[in-house]
């Protein structure tokens, strides 16, 4: 049943990124351009996930358990550290140069836009150079 609920809320996700636009790098690359063409329309989107996310946490923490799960499922770090911010300040940079984040890029995929096909491959090798980097950082820190 969690398989089940899991896809659809990816769906309806993924659903929510095409009709906002989150999936086409120029109305995102125009957001982030300030000084220039800026286009305003993603900051009411980005505010309208916020705004549905804070409700919904309201309402989840009014439960004693989750409803497909056993227990809430929290993260325990609440530092900022150089790893936080260094990730961060990576994200934001691919996210500026290829007007992609992942959700969106993943759903332009089947669009086949040279560009997509460029960002996809280089997400997930930046993704799996993170998880070696920080293995091997680890392993140094036990040796």
């Amino acid at each position: 049943m969690r398989v089940l609920f899991g896809f659809v809320s990816g769906l309806v996700f993924g659903l929510g990124l095409i009709l906002s636009g989150m999936g086409n790098p120029a109305k995102v690359l125009n957001f982030l351009d300030v000084f220039g063409a800026w286009d305003p329309s993603l900051a009411f989107v980005m505010g309208g996930a916020a705004l549905t996310a804070f409700l919904g946490y309201r309402l989840a923490w009014r439960r004693e358990r989750p409803v497909l799960m056993a227990d809430f499922d929290i993260p325990s770090a609440t530092r900022i550290d150089l790893p936080l911010l260094s990730g961060a300040a990576v994200f934001g940079v691919g996210w500026g140069i290829g007007g992609f984040c992942p959700g969106p890029a993943w759903t332009a995929l089947p669009l086949a836009a040279p560009g997509t096909l460029i960002f996809v491959p280089a997400m997930l090798i930046g993704v799996f150079a993170g998880r070696w980097l920080k293995s091997a950082s680890a392993k140094k820190a036990v040796a």
